[in-house]
């Protein structure tokens, strides 16, 4: 195997405690969507979910774990979802043009986050839910998920998030 395949390209963070804290922070979202999801019998997309909290904990400052890329790439992907739902019939085809579309959608609009990508595939396996109501909890869970991201890296050791812009210099 080429020795390049294995080169690591994440950096390494010298904090064991910044580590710990990702996997709590998961922890804590994820156990509170799952009770949540028990409490209320309604599916909360708990598998895009959990690749949200990777992002939102373990890669914060990645652009696609910044709130509007959360928030605005569930709620872009959601609706291109929601127009497919009702347009297309419901066949294996229309799951993958639908997530094709969602992700050429999402990086037109530069709100890109790979997680939301499964919305078509949720709301094809869900014969339960309206794609509307799987739209509004996916939504509302990222938002959710992102508001706590934001306080738990304020815990130290701390994290700038959100990223802040850099100064625009005239």
């Amino acid at each position: 195997m080429p020795r390049h395949l294995l080169v690591r390209h994440e950096a390494r963070h010298p904090h064991l405690a910044a580590h710990v804290k990702a996997g709590l922070g998961a922890a804590v979202t994820i156990a509170a969507a799952g009770w949540l999801a028990g409490v209320t019998h309604l599916p909360l997309l708990l598998a895009p979910f959990g690749a949200s909290a990777v992002l939102l904990f373990a890669q914060a400052a990645s652009p696609l774990a910044q709130p509007v890329n959360v928030i605005g790439g569930y709620l872009l992907a959601g609706l291109v979802t929601l127009l497919a739902h009702m347009a297309l019939p419901a066949d294996w085809w229309v799951v993958g043009l639908t997530v094709g579309a969602a992700i050429t959608m999402m990086s037109l609009a530069r709100l890109t986050h790979p997680p939301a990508g499964a919305m078509p595939v949720v709301v094809a396996g869900s014969t339960t839910m309206p794609a509307l109501e799987l739209l509004a909890i996916a939504v509302a869970g990222a938002a959710v998920m992102t508001t706590y991201a934001a306080l738990h890296h304020r815990l130290p050791p701390r994290f700038d998030y959100p990223k802040r812009p850099a100064p625009v210099v005239s």
